[in-house]
């Protein structure tokens, strides 16, 4: 297939800026995998929508404020880093500008001096690898203190609290992007799910933002997807797997739940207990081996996220959804509406 087959026209005011005043009230476009049927819900109707014994397999990685700003050690020139990837314990590949001034070996100061970052390496595409230097607490603490939140290019308005681009379940640093589907959840909807009986597994992987570089290839399958690191517990594995030998659905949230489930099944052909990376690219012609259900917002024209949606909906069902979206005006991207496929 080629990328143009995954182009919709999107007019910008459709672009949500903010999430729902509440999470839960946001719209759900409810999607038959089999027959196409479209329904229009709200979020919180998937507690009549699952089933005592499913599944629901959330991310659990937490976004860090990973912008920062201060300026040259030597010159005081202004510089900005985005850490994109830890590498070791505090070696990071890094976007980094003003790009050109920022030599290997240079060194830059933020937040007055309580971090330090040593320019070590840049890579073929650009991409920095920086070593931080700081005392005491730990670097994840400090980016808390002066960093920024790494919102997507295109949401322009400012948070007014950064705990709006973290899942409520958010708990493990690591996360360039929020895995964005998970933001409709509130505590008070999770302790109804699970006094009906639907289980949770939590599973992590940290989000790069790779995940919005665009498909620029003419044909999909000559895109080469960017890696991203992943940890499914034995707790999770067994919820997932015993949920499976039992007959209930397994329902990822997220695109980013659903790469980590079928990596594992691709490596071992089950869902065990691990960690690794993963640069699954997922498409039509893929075949699930976990996924009984998926929980995702409305993802951007010619993305992978939308390559990922059509692969479990189908093509056709998934691009007239798309094309209904667009016409009952639903929110899309980070901050927009969701759809449940099942």
């Amino acid at each position: 297939m080629n990328t143009k087959d995954f182009y919709f026209d999107l007019p910008q005011e459709l672009i949500a800026q903010s999430p729902a005043d509440q999470r839960d009230h946001a719209r759900l476009l409810q999607l038959d995998r089999q027959t196409g049927q479209i329904t229009h819900r709200h979020f919180y109707d998937i507690l009549s929508l699952l089933d005592e014994g499913d599944v629901l397999v959330v991310n659990n990685s937490r976004v860090i404020p990973a912008r920062i700003y201060g300026e040259k050690e030597k010159t005081g020139g202004r510089c900005e880093i985005l850490l994109l990837k830890q590498l070791e314990k505090d070696v990071w590949e890094c976007l980094a500008r003003p790009g050109r001034r920022l030599q290997d070996g240079t060194v830059c100061v933020f937040g007055g001096g309580i971090l330090k970052a040593e320019f070590l390496q840049t890579l073929e595409d650009g991409n920095r690898i920086v070593r931080f230097f700081h005392e005491g607490s730990s670097i994840y603490e400090i980016l808390e203190q002066i960093g920024k939140m790494p919102l997507p290019h295109y949401i322009t308005k400012e948070l007014e609290d950064n705990e709006q681009y973290q899942t409520v379940y958010a708990k493990e640093p690591g996360s360039a992007a929020a895995p964005t589907a998970g933001l409709h959840f509130t505590q008070e909807l999770i302790a109804q799910l699970k006094e009906k009986g639907i289980r949770f597994a939590e599973v992590t992987l940290h989000v790069g933002l790779g995940t919005f570089r665009p498909v620029k290839e003419e044909n999909i399958t000559d895109h080469k997807m960017h890696t991203e690191w992943y940890h499914v517990s034995p707790e999770a594995a067994k919820t997932i797997n015993r949920a499976k030998a039992e007959g209930h659905r397994v329902v990822a949230v997220g695109t980013t739940s659903c790469r980590t489930l079928e990596s594992v099944y691709q490596k071992y052909g089950e869902v065990r207990p691990c960690s690794n990376e993963t640069d699954i690219f997922i498409y039509p012609s893929y075949q699930f081996g976990v996924l009984d259900g998926l929980i995702t917002n409305f993802h951007l024209p010619e993305s992978t996220l939308i390559m990922l949606v059509s692969a479990f909906a189908g093509y056709d069902h998934t691009m007239h959804a798309y094309e209904v979206a667009v016409q009952e005006r639903y929110r899309f991207y980070s901050f927009g509406d969701a759809m449940l496929i099942l």
